[in-house]
């Protein structure tokens, strides 16, 4: 049942990492009516990657890949803290996970989620990019993600997976958790230009703590192509399975037109 005090129309809980400070920031855009939405975070232990790396003498994919598989023992104690506030929705505020295995550990992973949120909605990254996607009828795209290789290669082979053609991954491979918000709006913009080409339909940018919503949708205008953070991506899919077909303008085409 939902409090209609103050959430007349949906209740959504938003499960992010600890060091997420760009999903809460996007989030604060998105002030509607009757919607609150409501973080959860979990612990990240493993932050700097870089100093991981030095530390331990393990190249960069080996150190991320330790820094996902820790992160899924932590994810269902933000779940459960968040399902106490009678949520009915579950919007997953990560990204990298939701990609991980290509479609095959895309469905795993949901259905991990799923195991513990029973009747609820979900709404991942990986899906959530999938449909918008298909809402503009694209077929090749290009994708900006903070990741190293091992990640870029996962986002590749999910894409791959579900039809779409990859022109190119720009992979920031930031040295830590928290570097992903640091990122400068030139290496962004840097990363736009270099990915995209006449035959890319759309341009996704993945890694939910790389905020772009206040960017991408000058470059739409730019470029006359979708741009599609995923942050945006997750918010438009939570709202619109809770019913909330509200047409929003400022923040990109997918929220303006679909």
């Amino acid at each position: 049942m939902l409090n209609y005090q103050i959430a007349k129309r949906a209740q959504i809980g938003v499960i992010i990492p600890s060091t997420n400070t760009g999903v809460e920031y996007d989030l604060q855009k998105f002030g509607l009516d009757g919607v609150t939405w409501h973080p959860s975070r979990f612990f990240i232990e493993l932050r700097n990657w870089a100093d991981e790396m030095e530390k331990t003498g393990e190249n960069e994919n080996s150190v991320f890949e330790r820094f996902l598989e820790i992160m899924r023992g932590e994810i269902p104690y933000s779940i459960r803290n968040v399902m106490s506030a009678k949520v009915n929705h579950i919007m997953l505020g990560m990204s990298a996970e939701t990609f991980w295995g290509g479609l095959e550990g895309n469905i795993a992973f949901e259905q991990e989620i799923r195991d513990q949120i029973g009747d609820l909605g979900l709404t991942t990254g990986a899906t959530a990019t999938k449909e918008a996607l298909d809402c503009f009828g694209a077929k090749t795209i290009s994708v900006i993600t903070p990741y190293p290789q091992v990640g870029d290669e996962n986002v590749i082979r999910f894409f791959t997976d579900i039809g779409f053609k990859v022109h190119k991954v720009k992979g920031l491979n930031r040295p830590s958790a928290t570097a992903i918000a640091e990122t400068e709006i030139k290496q962004v913009i840097d990363a736009i230009y270099e990915v995209d080409a006449p035959q890319v339909d759309a341009i996704v940018q993945c890694g939910t703590n790389l905020s772009t919503v206040d960017l991408f949708p000058t470059f739409e205008h730019i470029l006359d192509k979708p741009l599609i953070p995923i942050n945006v991506a997750t918010v438009w899919h939570a709202l619109r399975a809770c019913g909330i077909d509200d047409k929003i303008t400022g923040h990109g085409r997918l929220l303006e037109e679909f």
